[in-house]
This record gives C-alpha cells, sequence and structure tokens, in this order.
C-alpha cells in the first residue's frame, strides 16, 4: 500500500485508531518530519501543563471535584494545579488493597484519592511525562500519607509516556485516567498498553473529552488546542471502537457532560468504564442467555446477535461478557434454554406514546455495552452514531431500563421555535 503523507496529513494521522500495525510501519518508514510533529505534539502538551504547574493556570476543563473533602488531606499545593474532565475515582470506583495506576497523574490529585480508597493495604502508582509535575507529586506524597495516618507513603510517581507505559505486565487491578489519552497522539498504543498492564478480570475507569463528529484539520493543526483537550478528541465511535479492538469488553458509559460547542462540533466529557475479561473455567453452569429487554434486538462486542425471548446457546466467555454489570440485567442466564413471551413478567418492552411527537434538537447515542441495538419503535442504534430523535422517543429513552445505554445531546444551538414539526404517530415519521 502506497502511503504519501506531507505534513498537512501528519496530525490526521496521528489520531486515527485503525491503521494496522503493518500500515503503521510502512506510513512512518522515512517519515521523519511525521515522527517530529508528533513528538512536538507531545512537547507542546508538556510545556503547556507544566506551565500551568508553575503558575497555577486554570485550565479548560469541567471536573467535579469536592474539594471542600480532599483539601482534608491533601494540599493546597496539590489542588490548585489539578485538571481533568470527571472524577473517576470518586465514582466509588476504587476498592481496598487494590493496585491502581493513573495514567497522567499530574500534579496527584486522583492519585492521593485513589490511595485513601485502597487503604494501607494497597497501591497508587502515578504515571506522568511532565518533570513540574512530578516534581510537586512526588513532595506531597509523604505528606498525604502522615494525613491519612499511613506509616509508609504507598504511592510511587512514575515518570513515562502512555504509549510505553513503564509497568510491569498483568500487574494491575484498576487503571484510571482524567482527561489525558486526548492529549496522546497515538491513543491506539495507550489502550494496547492499558491492556497490558491488567490482570486477567481487571478494568478501567476513566474521564476524557471526545466529539460528536471528526475533528477538523484546522482545529488539529491549532497546537494549543491540543492542551485545552480538543484537537486530541476522538469521535465517541472511535474512542469505544479503540477499547474494544485491544480487547477490553463490557465497556459503558457511567457519566456524561457537555462541555463546549465549537464550529457546530459538541465536545464532551464522558467517564467510561470496561473490563479485561478473565479465563473463565469450563464448564460454568450456563449454556443459554435470553434477553429480556428492553431492546427488541441487541448484538454485543463479541458480534454474538440475541433477539428477545429467544435462547441461545453460549460458552463461558459469552457468560463472563453477559454477566459484566450494564449487561446483566439485560440477558436471563439458565443451564438450559428459556423461551419468553410478551406475557412473561420478565419480557421487558417499552413502547412510546401514540400521539404527534415534536423534533427538539436531539440525538441519541448508544454509549452502553452494545455495539447494536434495535428498540420497539424500530429504532436502530449503533454505538457512538448520533441518531436523531423525537420528543417520544426522547421520553423512552428516559426510562430507567434505557437511560443507562444512552448519551443524549442537544445540538439545537438557538433553541426551537414554537412552530417545531409535529408528526403523525401512524406515518413512522419518529
Amino acid at each position: 500500500m502506497d502511503f504519501a503523507v506531507d505534513s498537512g496529513q501528519a496530525f490526521g494521522i496521528c489520531r486515527q485508531l485503525y491503521i494496522s500495525t503493518t500500515e503503521k510501519a510502512a506510513l512512518f518508514s522515512g517519515k521523519d518530519h511525521i515522527q517530529a510533529m508528533l513528538d512536538d505534539i507531545t512537547k507542546v502538551v508538556s510545556e503547556r501543563y507544566a506551565r500551568a504547574a508553575a503558575t497555577a493556570e486554570q485550565m479548560c476543563c469541567p471536573t467535579g471535584y469536592d474539594f471542600d473533602d480532599l483539601k482534608q488531606f491533601i494540599p493546597e499545593e496539590v489542588l490548585k494545579i489539578s485538571y481533568g474532565c470527571g472524577t473517576p475515582v470518586g465514582l466509588e470506583t476504587v476498592r481496598p488493597e487494590e493496585t491502581v495506576l493513573d495514567i497522567g497523574s499530574g500534579g496527584g490529585i486522583d492519585c492521593f484519592e485513589a490511595v485513601r480508597r485502597v487503604g494501607p493495604g494497597g497501591m497508587v502508582i502515578g504515571l506522568d511525562m511532565t518533570h513540574a509535575m512530578l516534581d510537586i507529586a512526588r513532595r506531597n506524597a509523604p505528606v498525604v500519607a502522615r494525613n491519612l495516618g499511613y506509616s509508609f507513603c504507598n504511592v510511587e510517581f512514575r515518570e513515562g509516556m502512555a504509549e510505553a507505559m513503564p509497568v510491569t505486565d498483568a500487574t494491575i487491578d484498576l487503571i484510571i485516567s482524567n482527561c489525558v489519552i486526548n492529549l496522546a497522539p497515538d491513543k491506539n498504543k495507550v489502550f494496547q498498553e492499558m491492556y497490558r498492564v491488567l490482570r486477567p478480570g481487571g478494568r478501567f475507569t476513566i474521564s476524557d473529552i471526545v466529539a460528536d463528529q471528526l475533528v477538523p484539520q484546522y482545529l488539529i493543526h491549532d497546537k494549543e488546542k491540543w492542551g485545552d483537550c480538543l484537537s486530541g478528541a476522538l469521535t465517541v465511535q472511535d474512542y469505544f471502537g479503540g477499547l474494544t479492538g485491544v480487547g477490553f469488553r463490557g465497556i459503558h458509559l457511567v457519566k456524561s457532560q457537555a462541555w463546549r460547542v465549537i464550529d457546530g462540533i459538541h465536545f464532551v466529557s464522558l467517564t467510561l468504564t470496561g473490563y479485561k475479561l478473565g479465563r473463565a473455567a469450563e464448564p460454568n453452569g450456563v449454556r443459554f442467555a435470553t434477553l429480556r429487554g428492553p431492546f427488541s434486538r441487541v448484538i454485543d462486542e463479541q458480534g454474538r446477535s440475541y433477539q428477545r425471548g429467544e435462547p441461545i446457546a453460549i460458552d463461558a466467555p459469552d457468560t463472563l461478557l453477559l454477566t459484566t454489570p450494564l449487561l446483566r440485567s439485560l440477558f436471563i442466564l439458565s443451564p438450559h434454554p428459556v423461551r419468553m413471551t410478551s406475557g412473561d413478567p420478565r419480557f421487558i418492552t417499552i413502547f412510546p406514546e401514540q400521539k404527534p411527537c415534536v423534533w427538539q434538537g436531539d440525538f441519541a447515542l448508544l454509549a452502553g455495552a452494545l455495539v447494536e441495538a434495535e428498540d420497539d419503535d424500530r429504532h436502530v442504534y449503533r454505538r457512538g452514531v448520533p441518531l436523531e430523535i423525537c420528543s417520544k422517543t426522547h421520553r423512552v429513552l428516559q426510562e430507567d431500563a434505557y437511560r443507562p445505554h444512552f448519551l443524549i445531546m442537544n445540538q439545537s444551538q438557538s433553541g426551537v421555535a414554537a412552530t417545531a414539526a409535529e408528526c403523525d404517530p401512524q406515518d413512522g415519521c419518529c
């Protein structure tokens, strides 16, 4: 394959997730100027955060930290340079006595919160590439340990890149990261490294900025916006696809927050959890799975299709996937076939109201642990792909059974006029 690449394409290339290893080798062979541009991105980002560490510059991403709580044991020097787009540690994701890795640990705020949650029996590793940030984190680590009443410091800060983590294979229980992966030029390599260092059965909870559409070249070329968590943002579909592509399963949305709209591109903060499934023992007692609903049909991350009410023979790896938190409520797992009809109380259907609907600028993105799903009104949702929905579908997706699986975004920047179009429910327009 011939890759004729000029400098105007390089930034676009570095953000793509689906270039094979062989193709990458061909692409970068003899392309020193491209590698120099990738290195330049890293340098710009590192310098931006070093400047923030020195000046306490306020960065742009929303966080949601409970500073009144954290200041009880984390020094002010750390709190005033704490940046992110979520609170992956504060979502009760860290368990006692675990080994936790924080990718892009900065001044150490998430590491120190994790230290409190793992307790003295756990271990936390912070990874960062910026010397100024590492200096602050290391200086404050003993202070945090004393404030927590620990007799020793159980957090270690390592210098390194997210694309080449100085961490031993299969030694981490939980990976956290807070608005960092979108800063990495080669995100696919970061995802590969995450999978490598996690133990079988391990998981991640990461917050990051994503976009509802491809970021155009003029923003990608704006180096300052790499530090603003903009230029490196992937689409929701590409982010999920990159994680699934390296082997993660059960990937789902935990929390979302609208951030900024720039030239019609919606940037959103997402917090995602996913799993490196363990090795299932055979036999496991489960032989069949039956989709309960509310979806009428789904396709999981392993490409297996399920029709509501129809039992499907599954194996041990399938069982591991279907028992991940977001999927287990959708299925009946049993040693024998269980066929269900609409009269069965376990069979879930949610139909829209039979009345006219209004288009209000809402779009639904499937953001749960399924790659495709269909509802009872024949909408087909594909993970990470925005689908415009009307008011009655919006109400359906707000039901408890549907809500955890979707991100709803409103793309009407000027609001919808009172004369917004209505349609007859009989013509299927919604």
